[in-house]
């Protein structure tokens, strides 16, 4: 910026009907195009050259709001006025600045007003004050006030009070623009469609959430909430129609809030919220007000009323090890979970690992050797031996703790690693199978049931190498094996099996080996015949529901009646499963019931011996 010749004595510049003191004006303008760190700086440097120029004491920048005066910039060296300070705008002498809209110049304030009349004057003891108005877009926005506690400040002339104008014009000015980029700013961090804070204010916001939480040592719940099968209202009733809906929801959701807590849209039709609460109960309570309150209302749009329903995600910070990426991932999986649940619920951390998280930790521990398998013994029930046994997977964590199957077999399923736990099990326990035969512990005849999931089965590479494995641990074994194995793999229909000619062509391989088949949780589903018919099966197991109702309801009973018959018809050994206790046992036996297995007869132990897979 090119600097402007100094001006000499002679020139002069005017302010309405005064004259600024050019080497006033030079000053000014050194001050204003000076480098300054921000805004207060460079208006504190140019309020302490004017008090300097006139021989005042004080200079104050306040905005007027109502009947306040709330002191944004203040040039005090005793610090009698600081910023942010809020007096009664009645009790100061801007009040006569602001009624005449124009400046005021008092030069004896003792003889000019009332004993008493203004607290400020009296308590501070002031002599003299100017004030001028500032305005912005020709509307009144504040006061641009000088004062001084000393009789000869009187002597104030016309050009001093035209070098007040011109900085109260150039403060106008600076705010006019600190305006417009606060509302700039709000623009870029405000979703315009639903008035709620965007992603990027949340991400800015959640932050200074986790560096408050550190610093005293509170934690808070954060939620993630999807309005439920929203891409299907855009596309039967258009985007606007959408729109209207959304920002309708958002207005609901402030409702079930407290004013401490806050929401934002987080993208799309998500939305993340952040509750001041360590407590995990108390935030599903919350959202559970908000879901059932959405099944008793619509939203009305211009195509009408529209009801929505919405999944929810919620994790607690770690106040320990926990960090912006690990919580939002958290609420990710948990939200991921709630909808593979089937949508309109709540799925938080306290219920376990979320489904991305566990897919982590199962990865995780298939390369560490961490799967582990668990064998349930299977009791003849006639002779009341163990002749067989069940492997069940487990997990063990990081930190040692073992996890049952069904902590983490739903989420493997969905995630597409069940094929690999299936797999390593598997390995497990034909390594056992081939040792136990080896030292005489068990014989040929003693059974080992090994589930196998279709997306085991449709993988042509794992089979194979299943079978390589077989015949290795065959030739281990030290045994004569004939053409049936020990080992007897489980299927259920509880697993979605969209083709039974596909699965059959899976199972050729190791049918062909010599392994045999059973089917699991028999009478669970609608299919149990039908795989009955297709399937070579030589081992029937009744779901646990008949085996616990059959002793008070006589349908269950004769159910399992007429299986045991069929089987036996069929030549096909039945096993009962969830056996709880001797009554039953014996009850079972009474039917006909070949095998049982349950808690009555042994609890799942994880082996000593470990089996590379």
């Amino acid at each position: 910026m090119a600097e402007p010749p100094h001006p000499s004595a002679t020139d002069s510049f005017e302010v309405g009907k005064n004259r600024v003191n050019p080497e006033r004006l030079y000053t000014l303008w050194e001050l204003a195009t000076q480098q300054h760190p921000n805004d207060e700086s460079r208006i504190q440097a140019i309020l302490a050259e004017a008090c300097g120029a006139m021989g005042l004491d004080i200079a104050l920048v306040g905005e007027v709001e109502e009947d306040k005066f709330r002191v944004r910039h203040a040039c005090d060296a005793d610090r009698r006025f600081t910023g942010g300070m809020v007096l009664p705008l009645a009790e100061t002498p801007c009040q006569s600045v602001v009624e005449r809209g124009a400046t005021v110049f008092r030069p004896d304030l003792a003889e000019d007003l009332l004993p008493g009349g203004l607290s400020v004057v009296s308590r501070l003891d002031l002599q003299a004050c100017v004030g001028t108005p500032i305005r912005i877009d020709g509307k009144l926005w504040g006061v641009l006030a000088f004062a001084g506690v000393a009789a000869h400040h009187a002597s104030l002339k016309q050009e001093d009070i035209a070098f007040i104008e011109l900085i109260a014009g150039w403060i106008g000015l600076l705010q006019k623009q600190a305006m417009q980029n606060a509302r700039l700013e709000k623009l870029a961090l405000t979703d315009e469609m639903t008035g709620l804070s965007n992603r990027r204010a949340a991400e800015a916001r959640l932050q200074e959430e986790i560096a408050g939480a550190r610093r005293h040592n509170q934690t808070f719940v954060l939620g993630l909430v999807d309005l439920d099968h929203f891409k299907l209202i855009n596309d039967r009733y258009g985007h606007r129609v959408g729109d209207e809906a959304l920002a309708s929801f958002a207005g609901v959701f402030l409702d079930h809030l407290r004013e401490e807590d806050w929401v934002a849209r987080w993208g799309g039709e998500e939305f993340l919220v952040c509750l001041h609460t360590p407590d995990i109960d108390q935030a599903e309570a919350v959202f559970e007000r908000l879901r059932s309150a959405l099944k008793h209302r619509s939203f009305e749009t211009s195509a009408g009323a529209i009801h929505l329903t919405l999944s929810v995600g919620l994790s607690r910070f770690d106040l320990e090890k926990g960090t912006q990426d690990s919580l939002l991932a958290n609420l990710d999986s948990n939200l991921y979970e709630a909808k593979s649940r089937g949508r309109d619920r709540i799925v938080s951390s306290k219920h376990g690992l979320g489904m991305l998280q566990m897919a982590s930790l199962l990865k995780a521990a298939a390369s560490e050797d961490r799967i582990l398998a668990a064998y349930q013994p299977i009791v003849d029930l006639s002779r009341r031996e163990i002749v067989a046994d069940e492997a069940l997977a487990r997990l063990q964590t990081p930190a040692g703790e073992i996890l049952a199957a069904s902590s983490f077999i739903d989420a493997a399923a969905g995630l597409n690693l069940m094929a690999g736990i299936d797999s390593i099990v598997a390995s497990r326990t034909m390594g056992r199978c081939a040792q136990n035969l080896a030292s005489g512990a068990s014989s040929q005849q003693f059974a080992h049931f090994i589930n196998l999931s279709p997306q085991f089965l449709a993988r042509r590479d794992l089979v194979e190498k299943l079978l390589d494995r077989a015949q290795g641990y065959c030739k281990t074994c030290g045994v004569e094996m004939g053409p049936v194995k020990p080992i007897v793999f489980e299927v259920t229909e509880r697993q979605a099996i969209m083709n039974l000619d596909t699965l059959e062509d899976d199972l050729k391989f190791l049918l062909d080996f010599g392994f045999r088949l059973a089917l699991d949780d028999f009478g669970s589903g609608y299919s149990s015949f039908l795989y009955l018919s297709r399937l070579p099966i030589s081992f029937l197991k009744i779901e646990g529901w008949m085996i616990q109702n059959m002793q008070h309801n006589t349908k269950a009973l004769n159910l399992v009646k007429s299986l045991v018959d069929f089987a036996r018809n069929q030549g096909i050994t039945t096993i009962a499963e969830g056996v709880e206790d001797e009554d039953t046992a014996c009850r079972l036996q009474d039917v006909g019931v070949d095998w049982a297995q349950g808690y009555h007869f042994g609890y799942p132990e994880l082996t000593k011996a470990a089996f590379p897979a």
